[in-house]
């Protein structure tokens, strides 16, 4: 067996292979020896059919089987030889269209990619921004607010309509003088200002009093879901058939019991919700954190990816898109997804996972048993029986490799942090959690 190497590209290589057939034959021969002691065939005892009927029923077979065997030996016997680490299967070209009868060898072209070498850039260039914000009862009463505003109630109120208020009307709209698909409706009702619907329609109906009604003109947007009337204007009428102001529970006993606190206590559910917010904000500092750490990691690890790997990711990231339709209710053949869609998300994963496990070993970042643990008991906080939680990822060891699979981000992020040039930058609660204007 000969073989030759060659590189078409960085990742790319080409591995020339030659066969000897009288390798080959041998192992047809020891295959087709092996087989003979069990086939079966009609009119012969198990083991007793003759080799020549059985080469010819059978040969074929064990031929094709004997030359994959040599060639994936001699594949991985080359791969071991030079320390090649392959990314994906190699492709098997034959490098001639059919095999001579007295050709002494098979030849064979092995096309596959390795993983690219790995030099680790320096982090100390590199900026790293950390939100700061310390929860206080600001923060508490603002998330309190947002429980009240959940549980709102509407009771009927004379009063102009104004934004809050849920209020009920019948409307109908012209186009050209006709009344248009979906334009018209009696006892519709809508919370003024909550932007379910357009701007203008909400400003006519601001201020009106029961039973007032009013007609204006309304130009849709362009890019309405309703083709028909998208960049249309028409005319609407509108007549406000009831208000109802809102109500908003007040902070008690029974608000506090209805949040799950069994005796009530307000002081308990705000310590209870203080402790909520405190661990969401610990999640969203860490989440940017981590953002800017892997942007970091990517621009001072500048590498080529296999196109084997993006591939199989995409692939991947498609199957989750198929299966988070299905858990919606949709049917992936009615809402087909193509792993193309995900090339460029794909890629970047995979040079992120490729940079991080370069890392995780050159610095040798590995999870721990007592990091594992300390992750898995404080994810268990927010639940009901948190032990239960805890014995549900130990039980299983493919569940404690997600958990393991974060403390090594985790750590990998730590460490980007104490390289990098890492600020603290105060933050307002409502930039945290995304509610800024």
């Amino acid at each position: 067996m000969q073989t030759t190497q060659e590189s078409q590209s960085s990742l790319e290589r080409r591995i020339d292979m030659s066969v000897p057939m009288a390798a080959v034959d041998k192992e047809v021969e020891a295959r087709l020896k092996r087989l003979a002691r069990t086939v079966k065939m009609p009119g012969f005892r198990p083991g007793k059919v003759p080799m020549k009927i059985v080469e010819q029923t059978h040969g074929a077979q064990a031929r094709s089987e004997a030359i994959g065997a040599a060639v994936e030996k001699a594949f991985v016997e080359q791969v071991q030889e030079q320390k090649l680490r392959v990314a994906g299967y190699p492709r098997i070209e034959p490098k001639q269209a059919e095999i001579a009868e007295n050709a002494e060898a098979l030849e064979f072209t092995a096309v596959f990619e390795v993983y690219p070498e790995i030099a680790l850039g320096e982090l100390s260039g590199q900026a790293v921004e950390r939100p700061v914000l310390e929860v206080g009862d600001a923060e508490v009463d603002k998330t309190l607010d947002v429980l009240r505003k959940q549980r709102t109630t509407y009771a009927a109120a004379e009063k102009a309509a104004e934004d809050g208020d849920r209020v009920v009307i019948d409307f109908t709209g012209r186009k050209d003088g006709e009344v248009f698909e979906g334009g018209q409706a009696s006892d519709f009702p809508f919370v003024l200002g909550a932007g379910s619907m357009l701007k203008d329609f909400e400003e006519a109906v601001r201020g009106l009093q029961v039973g007032e009604g009013k007609t204006f003109d309304l130009t849709f947007p362009a890019d309405y879901h309703a083709a028909h009337l998208a960049g249309q204007t028409v005319q609407f009428e509108v007549v406000l058939k009831q208000v109802e102001a809102a109500q908003l529970p007040e902070v008690d006993a029974d608000f506090a019991r209805a949040m799950g606190v069994a005796d009530g206590d307000v002081a308990k559910l705000r310590e209870e919700v203080k402790t909520n917010l405190e661990r969401e904000v610990k999640r969203r500092v860490q989440a940017k954190v981590k953002e800017q750490v892997m942007e970091a990691l990517l621009a001072v690890n500048p590498i080529e990816v296999p196109k084997a790997l993006v591939e199989a990711e995409a692939q991947q990231l498609a199957e989750n898109a198929k299966r988070d339709l299905e858990a919606r209710g949709l049917k992936a053949k009615d809402v087909p997804v193509n792993a193309s869609w995900f090339g460029e998300q794909a890629e970047r994963r995979v040079k992120l996972g490729l940079i991080m496990a370069e890392l995780v070993k050159a610095k040798e970042l590995h999870a721990k048993p007592e990091q594992i643990r300390a992750l898995v008991e404080e994810m268990a906080q927010s639940y009901e029986d948190p032990a239960e939680l805890v014995r549900w990822y130990y039980a299983q060891p493919e569940r404690l490799a997600q958990a393991e699979a974060v403390v090594i981000e985790d750590n990998v992020v730590a460490w980007a942090v104490s390289e990098a040039k890492t600020t603290d930058k105060a933050v307002s609660f409502d930039e945290l959690m995304g509610n800024a204007a």
